[in-house]
């Protein structure tokens, strides 16, 4: 009886993780050819000079398995496949980039921020070109719940690898950020730290280790085209006492920190010991289950083009967001902060999907 020839050994992607269709791997001794599919899709048919393949393709801008099909001159073949996948675009693929002011967006942008009925701070660039605009960015606001992504970079940083599904770190990590749970995020806080206010130390430090320094994590939450410079400027301080605090901008760059890191980049991988680019991947891709539309995505939807990855955060007299928006040129990066005494509601979130759907058409002209 012939043995079969064994299947291919996939290094990237991992499941569970985003990928900007990088696929890379081993064959056995033997293969000549390697079949790359997503969803049932060819994506690439390849010839191959070694045992070792790495190959670019073109994943569907959605969750998906990747299979790779190892193919022997006797034609026998062999697969391994890897589900959970999301797919983002090869366009958007993590690359360093100084940012720039773009004249025309940073007039609509100080239009929508200086027209809101309360205090409001924007910031938001094209990670692909570096063309940017903000308002009030860095204005320091209630927090609210948008920290607890920089609760989750400090949390992967000590766990050594990704979480395994279902491990206490991924079930709490997930719970706190895919529906905002409180008591999740104290519990990763008390599991960082010893205690809520240790912890929030710990995630202000990482935060200050990457240049984000507006930011303070006050411990625990309650259980419930030129050359110009993006201008980061506070035009409206309100006065709202002390607690968790940060800025449009930290907040941005906290984002723009981990989609760097997922491509091994960035002061997020460089600075901050044990966040890798598989976790920076992971977390991206829990990310874009978080379950809070209406923001953000409020005019420019989940279509098959665009993707969002995002995290909110309210309070009463505060309601913000901060997300990665995928399309098929690229990624930008937009953050709105939203403040009023006397309560903030649906106005933010209007305001938040304007910025985003001006960014998009602004930059989709650009590429």
């Amino acid at each position: 009886m012939t043995a079969g020839l064994p299947p291919p050994a996939i290094v990237q992607p991992s499941p569970y993780e985003v990928s900007y269709g990088l696929v890379t791997g081993s064959v056995a001794r033997g293969a000549e050819r390697i079949v790359i599919r997503a969803g049932g899709r060819l994506l690439a048919d390849r010839r191959l000079r070694g045992r070792h393949f790495t190959v670019r393709v073109d994943l569907p801008l959605r969750e998906t398995t990747v299979s790779v099909t190892a193919v022997d001159a006797r034609g026998r073949r062999a697969t391994s496949r890897v589900s959970h996948v999301l797919g983002l675009p090869r366009a958007a693929a993590p690359h360093l980039r100084s940012t720039h002011e773009d004249l025309r967006l940073e007039a609509q942008v100080r239009r929508l921020g200086a027209g809101f009925a309360g205090s409001a701070a924007v910031y938001v660039a094209d990670l692909t070109s570096g063309a940017g605009a903000a308002w009030n960015a860095r204005a320091q606001l209630p927090a609210a719940s948008t920290l607890k992504l920089g609760i989750a970079v400090a949390a992967l940083s000590r766990t050594g690898s990704v979480p395994t599904p279902g491990s206490f770190v991924d079930t709490v990590l997930r719970r706190m950020l895919v529906v905002s749970d409180n008591d999740a995020a104290n519990q990763l806080e008390v599991w960082l730290g010893g205690s809520t206010s240790s912890g929030g130390h710990v995630v202000t430090a990482l935060m200050a280790s990457i240049g984000l320094d507006d930011t303070e994590m006050w411990g625990g939450y309650e259980r419930e085209p030129a050359s110009r410079s993006i201008p980061l400027e506070v035009v409206d301080q309100p006065r709202w006492g002390v607690g968790k605090r940060t800025s449009a901008r930290d907040l941005a760059g906290l984002l723009r920190a981990v989609w760097l890191a997922s491509g091994g980049k960035g002061p997020l991988h460089t600075r901050v010991t044990g966040f890798t680019p598989d976790d920076a991947r992971y977390l991206l891709y829990v990310l874009a289950h978080v379950r809070d539309p209406g923001k953000l995505d409020r005019e420019l939807g989940e279509s098959p083009g665009i993707r969002i990855l995002h995290k909110a955060g309210w309070i009463n007299a505060a309601r913000h967001d901060s997300g990665l928006v995928f399309w098929r040129d690229g990624v930008f990066v937009v953050t709105v902060m939203t403040y009023r005494a006397g309560g903030a509601g649906e106005s933010s979130d209007v305001l938040a999907g304007r910025v985003a759907r001006i960014a998009l058409k602004r930059f989709a002209r650009s590429h």
